[in-house]
C-alpha cells in the first residue's frame, strides 16, 4: 500500500485523508459440485450455489485452466441444489474459494478417467499416458510406441457410449480459506457550514491471493467500499416514539448511489493462500472492514475530531466541527 500512487501523493488543500487496514476470517464448509464430459468436449459444471458478482466465470476458468479447454466450452449451472450434496450458503467469501476446490477436484477425475481410457484404446499401461493441454499423449518415459494425442472429445466421443458417462463429482468440507487482508485510502471533503461529508478519491488496496478473474475482483473492492461508505456516511435506522420504524423504504433509507462516490481505485495483491490450487482468498467481506475507520480517520484530519459513532452524518459532524472550535483545534 505504501507503493501506491495515492498513498504517496499530497493531501489536497482543504480535504482531509484517512488510512486504516482490516481484515476477514474468510470460510470454507460444505461443498459439492459435478462436472460432466458431453462426446463434443464441452462440459457442464454442477453447483449449488448462487452467481454473487460472477463467481460463474471464475468457476468457468478454472475448470477449463485444468482441462485444458477455452472457457467458452465450459457451463455452469447454478445453485441447482437438488442434484447435489449439502452445499455452505452463498455468503462468507466462500464461493469461489470453495467451489473452486471441488471443482478442481472434479476436473482431476475427469483427467484419471481420460488417461484410463485413452490407455485402454491404445492398449497400454495407465502411467504411460500423459494428460497435457487437453490433450492424452504417450509418456516420453515410457516407449510404448508412437501414438496421435487424443483430445477431450476425441476420447469421449470413442467411449462413452461403450463405456458410460465421464464424470467427476466432489463433495467436501473445504478449509484452508486463509484470511483476507486490505487497506483503504480515503480522500474527502467536510462542507463547514452543513457538516456534508463529500468522497473525493477512494483507493482500496488487498490481498486476493490470487486474481483468477481481476474485473471480479475488482468489482467486489468496488463494491464492498460503497457499502462501507453507506454504513459510514449516512445509513441509520430511524424509529419513532412508537418504536415503528420511520425509514423502512429505499425512499427514506439513505443508500449510496454512483452520484454519491468517487471512481473507486484498486490495487490488487497476489500473495497466494498455499492451501487453494490456484492460491485464492475469499474478497467480498475484506472491502466492507476498512472503509469506516478509513473514512472517520480523513474526517478527523479535515476538522480536528476523530467522530466515535455511526453514522457519521451532517449533524454529528456538525457537533464535532464546533467542538473542534472551541477547544482551538479545528483545521478546516
Amino acid at each position: 500500500a505504501k507503493k501506491c500512487e495515492h498513498y504517496n501523493s499530497p493531501v489536497p488543500k482543504g480535504q482531509g485523508r484517512g488510512v486504516a487496514a482490516g481484515f476477514w476470517f474468510n470460510r470454507g464448509g460444505e461443498t459439492s459440485s459435478t462436472l460432466n464430459l458431453a462426446p463434443d468436449g464441452t462440459v457442464t459444471i454442477i453447483v449449488g450455489t448462487a452467481d454473487v458478482a460472477g463467481s460463474r466465470i471464475s468457476l468457468s476458468m478454472m475448470a477449463a485452466e485444468e482441462l485444458g479447454i477455452p472457457v467458452g466450452k465450459v457451463r455452469v449451472k447454478m445453485a441447482d441444489t437438488n442434484s447435489l450434496g449439502f452445499n455452505r450458503v452463498t455468503a462468507g467469501s466462500r464461493t469461489t474459494f470453495s467451489v473452486g476446490m471441488t471443482i478442481v477436484d472434479s476436473a482431476r477425475q475427469v483427467i484419471g478417467e481420460l488417461r484410463r481410457r485413452a490407455a485402454e484404446i491404445w492398449g497400454v499401461a495407465e502411467d504411460a499416458v500423459v494428460f497435457e493441454d487437453g490433450m492424452c499423449k504417450p509418456a516420453a518415459t515410457h516407449n510404448v510406441g508412437d501414438f496421435d494425442p487424443l483430445s477431450i472429445s476425441d476420447i469421449a466421443r470413442k467411449t462413452t457410449m461403450s463405456h458410460g458417462a465421464i464424470v467427476g463429482s466432489t463433495s467436501m468440507n473445504v478449509t484452508g480459506a486463509g484470511p483476507g487482508f486490505g487497506l483503504h485510502i480515503v480522500d474527502l471533503k467536510v462542507d463547514e457550514g452543513t457538516g456534508r461529508v463529500d468522497v473525493m478519491r477512494y483507493t482500496v488496496v488487498e490481498d486476493a491471493g490470487k486474481a483468477i478473474h481481476p474485473l471480479q475482483v475488482e468489482g467486489q473492492f468496488q463494491g464492498g467500499a460503497v457499502q462501507g461508505i453507506g454504513w459510514a456516511l449516512n445509513e441509520e435506522y430511524c424509529y419513532g416514539e412508537d418504536g415503528t420504524m420511520q425509514n423502512a423504504s429505499f425512499l427514506d433509507y439513505r443508500m449510496p448511489v454512483a452520484s454519491d462516490v468517487p471512481m473507486i481505485d484498486t490495487e490488487i495483491v497476489e500473495v497466494p493462500n498455499p492451501k487453494h490450487p490456484y492460491g485464492l482468498r475469499g474478497v467480498g467481506e475484506v472491502p466492507v472492514v476498512p472503509t469506516m475507520a478509513a473514512i472517520a480517520n480523513a474526517i478527523g484530519d479535515a476538522i480536528g475530531i476523530r467522530p466515535r459513532s455511526l453514522p457519521m452524518s451532517p449533524p454529528k459532524v456538525l457537533d464535532l466541527i464546533e467542538q473542534a472550535k472551541a477547544e482551538g483545534i479545528y483545521k478546516g
